[in-house]
């Protein structure tokens, strides 16, 4: 079994809502981008959710603006004299002016796009897309699929109990104290026990130290990092707290260690 160290993930460099961008700028290593003679996208400050359009309700729109990166289509929605909506769909072939359905099932607030070096402050990942006027078929997002199951993979190893590391908690310490943690560096160990990459522009893993029950909900630790690890690895993480994250669908996290890289 091999061991990893985890450190704190460099600050990720935060950029404004950027505006339309010409159909014929391009990208090295990365799609095209075809966008439209528009106004700039909603500021973090503005409101980019229907008033009437809650979460998991069917949302007519035409496409405003269009990317593609990372495997999905990003797409910018205007319909109904209602706010602009920015969704991400697995990528598939769009063009401004076209008019999609989409059900609003899964919101992230403040999502940070590293791939097209771009935040934004309301997106929804939807899994189904819908044209002209027709009900959404196919493709499957892959949110969803990392969101499959918040415990270990079926073929999950042995996890043997061990001390936390110098300095830091264990497992079950994170779960206890997470409202004073909240916002903190924190340092873990464990082993890896389920390992899902490439999900929204990051990887998820989850990680056991033999400390807290599953029945306690507290034994299972969720992380994220850039970096590449196995199912059985003993990975040693430092990154930040962040609890009651909710990444739509139904699943939530009390607490979770966020912006960890390999060292």
């Amino acid at each position: 079994m091999r061991s990893i160290h985890l450190v704190p993930v460099t600050a990720l460099a935060l950029v404004g809502l950027i505006g339309c961008r010409q159909a014929s700028e391009a990208r090295s290593a990365a799609p095209a981008v075809t966008t439209a003679q528009a106004p700039p996208a909603q500021s973090a400050a503005q409101s980019v959710l229907p008033a009437d359009a809650p979460s998991g309700n069917a949302f007519n729109g035409a496409i405003a603006e269009t990317m593609d990166s990372g495997g999905y289509t990003y797409l910018r929605l205007r319909g109904g004299g209602k706010d602009d909506v920015w969704v991400a769909a697995p990528e598939f072939e769009a063009k401004v002016g076209d008019t999609i359905t989409v059900s609003l099932d899964m919101a992230m607030e403040n999502f940070q796009s590293k791939t097209l070096n771009r935040t934004f402050p309301l997106i929804y990942f939807v899994q189904e897309v819908g044209r002209n006027g027709k009900p959404p078929v196919g493709g499957q997002a892959r949110a969803p699929e990392m969101m499959s199951s918040h415990g270990p993979s079926a073929a999950a190893p042995t996890v043997e109990k061990m001390a936390p590391p110098a300095g830091g908690v264990s497992v079950a310490d994170v779960f206890a104290r997470k409202a004073a943690l909240s916002g903190k560096p924190v340092t873990v160990r464990g082993t890896v026990v389920k390992f899902n990459g490439g999900i929204l522009d990051r990887n998820w893993l989850h990680i056991q130290d033999g400390s807290g029950t599953a029945a306690g909900h507290d034994n299972d630790l969720t992380i994220t990092t850039d970096d590449v690890v196995q199912v059985g690895d003993v990975v040693t993480a430092t990154g930040i707290v962040g609890i009651n994250k909710d990444f739509g669908a139904g699943y939530t996290y009390d607490a979770i260690v966020e912006k960890a890289s390999l060292k």
